[in-house]
């Protein structure tokens, strides 16, 4: 059962099929704050067992229009719609425009699950995981709580949680990003809604539990639920959807099927989109072509210095103790150079031990045995005192930017206070202002955002804000802890090209931490791979893709979503 809208690419159209057989039908959405129109009459239908991509930059206006599809629009939110219908086998045709707050909860998780984009957020961090993903169930009247509890359990290991009685008595502090995200989703399919919303459902995942996701869903939508996704990653959106609508600027410039719009994109914004990818074929280019012509730019030739080690890694090895009071190596015997100019890649899966790694060779987590050199002097061994004055040599940008910032400031403190570490600390207010505004720009912001609230940002906006504040130091060696996982893909493309080019002009050095192993080959020289807190396979990108030694590395390989896309 199809019912596919077409959409004049122009105007946003309006959505043409049977509204009886689609779960969902929307018909010219607007939704305006103060006196901005952020989705411009919109109209898409989604039909059982179909799954809908919704593709955009930051900003575009997709995440909203799915946050106003269950309620969570926001104060101050003005939503008009000629058709804002849900229609299921328990409760036929259900008016959604016009509701209270408690008539939605009625529909969220029974009717309409939702997969926010932000783990770290959504989840209530001082209560259990497991309680978290039973909180529908208990929303619901779902069975008592021992009941409630076993189904948790179940639920979490369904969404690939390893050892899942333990990680539901541990809050999502406690759990990687990774694993958050895989809490959220479980969260969401826990009382089978025929509808599903997936706002970046995949963002945190490493290509493995990817696969299992998106195998997940698309088990999922073979039963006959309906899916609205909404991801930057084309590959992903690829792997499941049946129709995309591409948003720009709060309108849907293009839509149509997946095969048409990712082999035949008939609007110039989409076809920007899908050059922007990185993977094998963009190695040694820059992903953001140069306006006006077709024509797939080079890089200048980088000197790697490999008589100079910048940061150096010894026999690392990190034990936790769990909450059963179980020891765990989360590191074990791990060692590695990085070279000046260079940059080194680390892929596994999450919990493989990469972002401890990361997180003992920045010296913000102790090694249980093993130590990291800086420039070839001691680092991890120093007190805090004595690394302080060494500290503005090595940046990081983390994986989940909104935790690392001060909720009371605003972007421009964020980053200026940055500045005062570096060798060139600024003169005075004015030149701290204008500084930190040329640094916002170099990452796709401008000079808007200065007074901003991290909160009232986008996961990408925040992502870029986070770049900025690494690079206003200076640092020789910057650790990149998933530093584009938020970012939709033409984004990505410009802070990919950017790193690029200050590693080109610079000399930095990047430890570069991500999931996406189009990113890792595309940015890498070197790469890691990481399982089980032991490295597995090292080599040149070229080598560890081209030529995969390892069982696993093979394995990661073989779940990679692909877009096979003519350049």
């Amino acid at each position: 059962m199809t019912a596919t809208a077409l959409i004049s690419p122009a105007h946003g159209g309006t959505a043409k099929g049977d509204t009886a057989t689609s779960v969902l039908t929307v018909e010219n959405l607007r939704v305006t704050f103060g006196d901005t129109e952020v989705v411009k009459g919109i109209s898409f239908q989604v039909a059982p067992g179909r799954c809908l991509a919704i593709v955009g930059e930051s900003g575009s206006g997709k995440s909203v229009t799915a946050r106003t599809l269950v309620g969570l629009t926001g104060d101050g939110a003005t939503v008009t719609a000629d058709t804002l219908e849900l229609r299921t086998e328990d409760s036929g045709a259900v008016d959604l425009g016009g509701r209270n707050e408690r008539s939605w909860r009625k529909i969220r998780g029974r009717d309409i699950g939702f997969v926010l984009q932000d783990a770290l957020v959504s989840l209530d961090q001082l209560r259990r995981t497991g309680d978290e993903v039973a909180e529908p169930l208990k929303a619901h009247g779902w069975g008592g709580r021992t009941e409630r509890r076993a189904k948790a359990v179940e639920l979490l290991g369904s969404v690939g949680v390893p050892e899942p009685e333990v990680k539901a008595r541990q809050r999502p502090y406690e759990l990687s990003g990774g694993l958050r995200q895989r809490a959220l989703i479980a969260s969401a399919i826990a009382l089978d809604p025929p509808l599903l919303i997936t706002d970046e459902p995949t963002t945190a995942l490493d290509v493995t539990v990817q696969a299992q996701i998106l195998d997940l869903l698309s088990e999922a939508k073979s039963t006959g639920q309906a899916i609205i996704l909404i991801s930057h990653d084309l590959s992903v959106v690829a792997r499941l959807a049946d129709d995309i609508a591409v948003m720009r600027h709060g309108e849907i410039v293009e839509q149509g099927s997946a095969a048409r719009v990712l082999t035949a994109p008939q609007h110039e914004y989409t076809r920007a989109l899908l050059d922007a990818v990185p993977s094998t074929h963009t190695r040694g280019t820059r992903l953001v072509r140069r306006s006006g012509t077709d024509t797939v730019v080079g890089r200048r030739a980088r000197v790697v210095d490999h008589d100079r080690v910048v940061l150096e890694a010894r026999g690392l090895k990190k034990v936790f103790c769990g909450p059963d009071r179980v020891d765990r190596t989360v590191v074990n015997d791990v060692s590695f150079r990085l070279f000046a100019g260079e940059t080194l890649g680390i892929v596994g899966e999450s919990g493989s031990g990469k972002t401890t790694t990361a997180r003992i060779a920045l010296a913000l987590e102790e090694a249980t045995a093993g130590d990291v050199l800086l420039h070839g002097r001691a680092w991890s061994s120093l007190s805090v005192g004595k690394r302080r004055p060494y500290r503005r040599e090595i940046g990081v940008v983390y994986q989940d930017p909104l935790s690392s910032f001060d909720p009371r400031w605003t972007v421009g403190r964020i980053v200026s206070d940055a500045l005062t570490t570096g060798p060139r600390p600024p003169a005075d207010a004015d030149a701290a202002r204008t500084r930190t505004v040329e640094l916002l720009e170099q990452v796709g912001l401008s000079a808007n955002h200065y007074d901003a609230a991290p909160l009232r940002l986008s996961g990408g906006q925040r992502q870029r804000v986070a770049i900025a504040r690494a690079l206003a130091p200076e640092p020789g060696i910057l650790v990149c802890d998933e530093p584009v996982s938020a970012l939709d893909v033409s984004i990505q493309a410009q802070v990919l090209d950017l790193l690029t080019d200050l590693q080109d002009e610079l000399g930095v050095s990047y430890l570069f931490i991500s999931h996406d192993l189009g990113v890792i080959h595309h940015m890498s020289d070197r790469v890691l791979v990481m399982k089980d807190g032991e490295v597995v396979e090292a080599g040149t990108a070229d080598d560890v893709f081209d030529s995969p030694r390892h069982p696993y590395t093979r394995d990661l390989l073989t779940a990679l979503p692909r877009l096979e896309v003519a350049r």
